[in-house]
């Protein structure tokens, strides 16, 4: 019975998934741009796309902020952009091949393109505030069951005692053990990023409003995460941390003249930031892009006869629940690892002198042999 669920949901999920694009998309002597399908769903926008219903966009207007040089500050929804023939205000969205392709500029005296200060409210933010507020909904009713029944009543069940047994094991198994003695302190951030990266994660797959927008998928989002991560292991890094990266434990003639091992750990501190943006925004992002591919299969072979295209279809919907089920698999994965490479990061940070630790052992056995 519990199979049958999950096939349903799988084929729901596709479903959803072939509803959310474009039907009607943009056909050139009957072939389907599979490339304005992909990168229009991956990528982000002044609007947010529901279907097509024949020739009719389903489409939410989202708020455009600008600050122009020389007209000031601008504020209206994108709708104004196609109710005005693409152009508003002064402003238009670059065309394919700009260099600010998809964003919206405007055009000095010269007739160059001009990037305006750009704060609108895109969909990937609109959908980080939506998955934000959906992770605060579900942390704080945790917290308020908490705050309801005293330390030492029954164990919640339910919703609250999954969430108990989920946060339990991303403390006790990734953070308390890379960490170590001192992972309290930094327990509430890495709390914070791996539900956060989850969260995103999964609304990521949810193929109809409010889901589907790739947010863990915008290099963005995830540099901003790394940044975070970058953060806490430098502000709060130890002496010896900082002492093993200028003036590491290794032969002298790697040290001076020429500084080569410093050199090697003062860079490592910015590679680790960066391994952590790359992999995260790889892993979501070629998710995303394989799924739509599969579905693309189905508009593309819709020339080439009803055997075929039929054949495609099955197999593009069985191809699509194997990789919604898998991408559930990755959403947890990618989550796991970004926090536990995080965690790993700042527990090295935290290390004591070793010199320290050893002399406080030869004491140890100093006593003990006095006393015998």
């Amino acid at each position: 019975m519990r199979q049958l669920r999950n096939i349903l949901t799988g084929v729901l999920l596709t479903l959803g998934l072939l509803v959310s694009i474009p039907v009607a998309a943009e056909q050139k002597e009957g072939t389907v741009d599979v490339k304005e399908i992909v990168f229009g769903h991956i990528g982000d926008s002044y609007e947010w796309h529901i279907t097509t219903w024949g020739k009719t966009h389903v489409t939410i207007p989202l708020p455009v902020i600008l600050r122009s040089e020389t007209t000031g500050w601008h504020a209206f929804l994108s709708s104004r952009l196609e109710e005005n023939g693409g152009t508003y205000e002064g402003f238009s969205i670059a065309p394919a091949g700009s260099k600010y392709e998809g964003k919206l500029v405007e055009h000095d005296a010269a007739g160059n393109e001009v990037r305006p200060l750009d704060i609108s409210i895109t969909k990937v933010t609109l959908a980080l505030l939506i998955n934000s507020v959906l992770l605060l909904v579900i942390i704080l009713s945790v917290a308020h069951w908490y705050r309801k029944h005293p330390q030492g009543s029954a164990a919640p069940g339910g919703f609250i005692g999954f969430m108990e047994m989920f946060i339990m094991m991303v403390n006790d198994d990734i953070i308390k053990s890379c960490v170590g003695p001192k992972y309290r302190k930094f327990a509430p951030y890495l709390l914070t990023a791996f539900f956060f990266i989850f969260i995103n994660n999964l609304m990521g797959l949810v193929p109809f409003f409010p889901g589907g927008a790739n947010v863990t998928g915008n290099i963005a989002v995830t540099m901003v995460l790394a940044l975070c991560t970058f953060v806490a292991v430098n502000l709060f890094g130890t002496k010896t941390y900082w002492k093993d990266i200028f003036w590491p434990d290794v032969p002298w003639w790697l040290k001076v003249p020429v500084p080569m091992m410093p050199f090697i750990e003062f860079f490592g501190i910015f590679t680790k930031p960066f391994a952590l943006m790359i992999r995260l925004f790889a892993n979501m992002l070629a998710g995303h892009m394989a799924m739509l591919v599969l579905t693309c299969l189905i508009f593309i072979s819709a020339s080439m006869g009803p055997a075929l295209n039929g054949t495609l279809t099955v197999a593009s919907v069985l191809f699509n629940i194997f990789m919604n089920a898998l991408e559930l698999l990755v959403a947890f994965i990618q989550a796991y690892v970004f926090t536990m490479l995080s965690a790993v990061f700042i527990g090295l940070a935290q290390e004591e002198h070793k010199e320290g630790k050893k002399e406080d052992k030869k004491t140890e056995k100093v006593k003990v042999l006095s006393e015998r």
